[in-house]
């Protein structure tokens, strides 16, 4: 069907196809019902002729002159109305007619002698008169009165014909009413059908970026519709998190780019105010630098926040010894733990390696250990201690020895911008993107960053990943070539 000719609606396109398929299906059975009722009736005549054919041969008799007559007699058989209808005639074997009846006439009846003809059995056949009658004709060899004669008896199927185009006309006029009560049912079933649909149509249209909360109405959640219903409203469920968090992400993002502009901004003012020696405006510098470098590193945090969340981030693995690795990013961090007296210590099995990222894992490390010196208090302890778990996965622990996590915070310590303490997190510099950034890391290699806390006996942040076993992983030959993203540690 063309598109110029192509109905709309999916209703018009369903009830034309119901009529169709209806349509087909009547030509179809009025085709084989016509055929059977016809061979049935014409198997009647068959049947009928034989027994004529039977009964009349033993009323043929031959006369001096060697033709056949039928005697008188066969007019008192127990069927005269085949006698009436009745087409009959003997020929000899060389072929000349021996007897002929009056309502045949002149005409033949089936020719010439075909081979084989009536020979052991009855042969039925149709034929077509002179005249153009249609006739059904059965043929077969009889020895009359010591000559062996071919008997020919046959019936019209005249009537037969009209029966069948009775048949065929009566179901031609039935057709249309038939299919217009399947159209007319058929638009009917497929409007009450898509009527779900159309409701789910006007209440999408309704539902905007303001308006993510509305949902579909689903009157039978075990049907397609229901299905297709529940599956848009787990589509809208997601989006509106996902809008949340957006706006969230976005709320929290400007926030936290406020507060360093704004002391960046009220210092500078303050500076220009002031008529002050040099080791004042160096002073004023310095708080300014301060605060840019702490803007700038919120930046490369909500950065690769940004890129992981899009998919931009990708890993170039190697096989990295987990224990001398992180001995190494926690060289890094001495210096910090120095500075409030804090001892970091480090023990565990030195053969474990882990197939990951190497610069992603130190930004991972680094935010784990860097949040326990904050939360630490003066003189206290950190500790980090490496261990197989299970026979696939390798355990690093980082134990803090701060305050612990209240039971209402400790589901919350890995959502963006989340602070237990927001004065706190801002006097040390923290931004509330560390324990994200290292949960979405720990992820990205097939790992998990768990929680072991209770309140006030230090926090345990258990990074498991996945035990490097000497063989190149699945994919890994596929990203070692891409380009390598450079994450700066979110202090």
């Amino acid at each position: 069907m063309r598109k110029w000719c192509r109905p709309r609606r999916v209703r018009v396109r369903l009830t034309l196809w119901y009529v169709a398929v209806l349509a087909g299906v009547l030509v179809i059975y009025g085709a084989v019902t016509s055929t059977l009722l016809f061979l049935q009736l014409r198997s009647e005549l068959d049947r009928v002729a034989i027994e004529d054919l039977e009964t009349i041969e033993g009323f043929l008799s031959f006369d001096s002159h060697g033709k056949v007559h039928l005697r008188a007699a066969s007019h008192d058989h127990p069927y005269p109305l085949r006698m009436q209808h009745r087409l009959m005639e003997v020929i000899a074997d060389d072929g000349t007619i021996l007897y002929r009846n009056e309502l045949l006439g002149s005409r033949n009846l089936g020719g010439p002698t075909m081979p084989g003809e009536g020979v052991n059995s009855y042969s039925p056949r149709s034929i077509h008169l002179s005249d153009g009658t249609p006739v059904r004709l059965v043929s077969r060899h009889h020895i009359l009165e010591g000559h062996p004669s071919l008997i020919r008896v046959g019936f019209s199927e005249a009537a037969l014909w009209q029966r069948f185009w009775q048949l065929i006309w009566g179901l031609l006029a039935g057709a249309p009413l038939a299919l217009g009560a399947a159209a007319a049912g058929g638009y009917f079933l497929a409007r009450r059908a898509f009527s779900p649909i159309e409701r789910m149509a006007h209440r999408a249209r309704e539902i905007h970026a303001e308006q993510l909360s509305k949902r579909l109405e689903i009157d039978n959640p075990d049907d397609e519709l229901g299905l297709l219903a529940h599956a848009f409203n787990d589509t809208l469920e997601r989006l509106e998190r996902s809008f949340n968090q957006l706006r969230q992400f976005t709320a929290d993002a400007s926030h936290e780019l406020r507060t360093p502009l704004n002391a960046i901004q009220n210092v500078g003012e303050v500076g220009l105010r002031q008529d002050r020696d040099r080791e004042y405006y160096r002073e004023v510098i310095g708080s300014m630098l301060e605060e840019s470098g702490r803007l700038a590193r919120l930046v490369d945090s909500l950065l690769t926040i940004t890129r992981a969340d899009a998919g931009q981030l990708r890993l170039e693995r190697s096989a990295i010894p987990i224990l001398s690795f992180s001995r190494e990013v926690m060289s890094l961090l001495e210096v910090l733990a120095e500075e409030k007296g804090q001892t970091i210590s480090l023990d565990g099995d030195g053969t474990a390696h882990v197939w990951a990222d190497h610069l992603i894992l130190r930004q991972v490390l680094v935010n784990l250990i860097d949040n326990a010196i904050k939360f630490s208090p003066y003189g206290g302890s950190i500790a980090l201690r490496i261990a197989r778990s299970g026979a696939q996965n390798v355990s690093i622990e980082v134990k803090d020895s701060g305050p612990g996590i209240a039971p209402e915070h400790r589901d919350k310590v890995f959502d963006r911008f989340y602070r237990i303490d927001e004065a706190r997190s801002r006097e040390t510099g923290g931004s509330g993107l560390g324990l994200a950034i290292a949960k979405w890391g720990a992820q990205a290699h097939n790992g998990e960053l768990e929680l072991d806390c209770t309140a006030n006996t230090g926090c345990i942040f258990r990074l498991i990943l996945p035990l490097h076993n000497g063989d190149m992983p699945q994919g890994a030959s596929v990203q070692s070539h891409l380009e390598h993203q450079h994450v700066e540690a979110e202090f």
